[in-house]
Parts: C-alpha cells; structure tokens; sequence
C-alpha cells in the first residue's frame, strides 16, 4: 500500500485497516517534505503482536537496512491515534540518528537552557524518565551519556509532537510533569525552521 512521500505499508493480514485510514495515512501526509527526504525509503509493518529477543512485548521497533527504514507496530491492544504517534516516535528516533553536528549542538544547547531554567517536565514520558535520571545526581548530571540518552529521547518526543501538531489540532498538558508552552514553542520553532511544513499545514494557528 502506498503512502505519502513514496514510503510503503506492509500490511498483508489487513490489521486495523480503520486505524490506517483515519490515522496511519494522515499522520505520514503530515510529515513535512524535507524530513522525509532525510528519512529516505520507508516501510512500515503492522504486526499484531512484537517481541524483544528477550521475549519483551514491544510496542513498535525500528531498523536501518538495505538503504529503507523499517518500522514496525504492534497492533494488539492499541488504539489507532496511539498507533499513529508509536509511528511517529520511530520517525523521530531515525531523525535523531540523522542529524548533523550542527544541529545537535544546536538541541543541546537548547536542552541545556530548559535545564538551567529549571523546567522539570517533559514532553512525554520516556523523555521524562530520562531526564529524572540524568538529574538524579550530580555524578549523573555530569555524564555525557546520560545527557545523550536524555537528548535522544527529548528529540524523539518534539519531532512527533510537531508532526502531530502538523497532523490536527492538539490540546497542551500542562503541570510539573510536562513541558512549559514557551519551551514546547521554541522546540517547534527550532524543528520548523530545519524541516518546513508541506503545502496547506501550519504548526501554529494564525491566532
């Protein structure tokens, strides 16, 4: 099944065919152009169950291989809006592994701002649970490791929330545990000047 942007669903079982058409096809119509360009060649396959080779049940994984990203998404139990984001989570993990030098000084140095700021929360929770333990300590605070662990999940987190914000109109959370509007603004703002939306999307309303 073809996408928007040349990538390609893998889909023979015909797994939640309604959660592809009203929210897999918009989500990836979302995804600006030139993030997409960066991405390159991608598939995606619906699964209805994913395991680690640990025997861990995943919700979605992601590859690199033969030139094509490959994502895949466990359907089981999951609704479609929260299999559209699993989706675009993987998109901004493969982002992350694309980016220049320039840029990721660029979401340090951003990151380092919040922290210094005194911001707490975070976009979602595997970027807050990576933040906690990067702030943990001041051993931990000090690990460039961590640190990058923490930015990985961080970038991830944004870049699915500006597609998402792309994609609809989305409702801010706001509390210790989530990202303030002004620092939420300045990483949308940093994502749209890399990757513009497509024709006929807007991350900000006009008001």
């Amino acid at each position: 099944m073809r996408l928007a942007h040349g990538w390609r669903l893998l889909n023979p079982r015909r797994l939640a065919v309604e959660a592809v058409r009203h929210f897999l096809r918009p989500a990836v119509r979302a995804v600006p152009p030139r993030l997409a360009t960066r991405l390159g060649d991608c598939r995606i396959r619906l699964t209805e169950r994913l395991e680690s080779a640990g025997g861990t049940e995943l919700s979605s994984r992601w590859t690199q291989s033969a030139g094509a990203l490959e994502i895949v998404l466990a359907t089981s139990g999951i609704g479609g809006h929260e299999l559209a984001i699993e989706l675009l989570l993987c998109l901004g993990e493969a982002l992350w592994e694309t980016t220049i030098p320039a840029e990721r000084e660029a979401y340090w140095k951003l990151l380092a701002g919040e922290i210094e700021a005194g911001v707490t929360g975070e976009i979602d929770e595997d970027a807050l649970r990576e933040k906690r333990l990067l702030l943990s300590s001041r051993v931990s605070a000090r690990s460039r490791r961590r640190f990058e662990r923490y930015a990985r999940a961080s970038f991830a987190g944004a870049v699915a929330e500006y597609i998402h914000c792309l994609w609809h109109e989305v409702t801010l959370r706001i509390g210790p545990d989530h990202l303030p509007a002004p620092h939420l603004r300045r990483r949308l703002e940093m994502l749209a000047r890399w990757f513009p939306p497509g024709r006929g999307y807007r991350v900000f309303a006009r008001r």
